[in-house]
């Protein structure tokens, strides 16, 4: 079985995020959605949070399954024998950071492939961070994000 892990802060998880896994979905034969429990950022949610609502706007994908991790992603990768990671790119901008996190992980972990894919145009432009941003100020998310996490992002900013 051909495993691969999409690895991230995921906070919240956006529409981009759920295309990159659907197509990631296509591609292996069981892939994990692998949301960090990074202390060196100040997330929103909480890792349990982040991890509620992914599985929420991942359930109509059959072969995902949500896990949370705090270690190396190489470490997650060899618990769960994945032989890729999934890495979505949504500019340019985003390929320099990539490219060097390919080869720091393919040194601690020969044989691991990272595999680039790419949203769909008109969710290019969608970030989690923007995506707090426009809920902070009231503003409507809800085309960039499952209708559960709307709902959650305004219990964050109550009006």
């Amino acid at each position: 079985m051909i495993r691969a892990i999409y690895p991230g802060t995921f906070d919240p998880i956006t529409n981009g995020h759920v295309d990159i896994m659907q197509r990631a979905s296509g591609l292996f034969e069981q892939t994990f959605f692998a949301v960090a429990d990074n202390t060196s950022k100040k997330a929103l949610f909480s890792v349990e949070e982040r991890a509620a609502l992914a599985k929420d706007a991942l359930a109509h994908i059959s072969n995902v399954e949500v896990v949370t991790f705090h270690s190396l992603i190489t470490d997650l990768a060899k618990k769960y024998e994945a032989k890729a990671i999934i890495r979505g790119l949504r500019a340019v901008s985003d390929f320099d950071y990539e490219f060097q996190m390919a080869g720091m992980n393919r040194q601690i972990l020969p044989g691991i492939e990272t595999v680039f894919l790419t949203p769909e145009d008109n969710l290019s432009c969608v970030s989690s961070s923007l995506v707090r941003e426009i809920a902070s100020y009231h503003g409507d998310v809800s085309k960039f994000v499952h209708a559960k996490v709307a709902d959650a992002l305004k219990t964050k900013f109550p009006a």
